[in-house]
């Protein structure tokens, strides 16, 4: 293990303020990139505090939502693993 902290996998909680924090990431190939690659990916726009990879697509929860915006913003479209992300987004609360 390396020093790093592990990040948690919850994402889903209801509060209304950790929602506008948390990115939605989709278009994901996931039999490639694992929750380590997309902490290194996502973690230069702030203190990520879960991520969790389903299949096809991941979550990212940020502490506060300027961090969200900043990777919707800097990482929307990149290619990973051989495919463009596609729905960078952030959760709004209507979701």
């Amino acid at each position: 293990m390396t020093g790093k902290t592990q990040t948690s996998n919850v994402t889903n909680k209801n509060d209304p303020k950790s929602i506008n924090s948390r990115v939605f990431i989709g278009n994901l190939n996931t039999a490639i990139v694992k929750k380590a690659d997309i902490e290194a990916i996502f973690s230069k726009y702030g203190k990520i505090v879960g991520c969790s990879v389903h299949k096809g697509y991941a979550f990212v929860q940020y502490m506060s939502e300027r961090h969200a915006r900043a990777a919707v913003a800097g990482e929307n479209a990149r290619i990973i693993a051989g495919q463009p992300l596609g729905s960078t987004r952030k959760i709004s609360q209507a979701e």
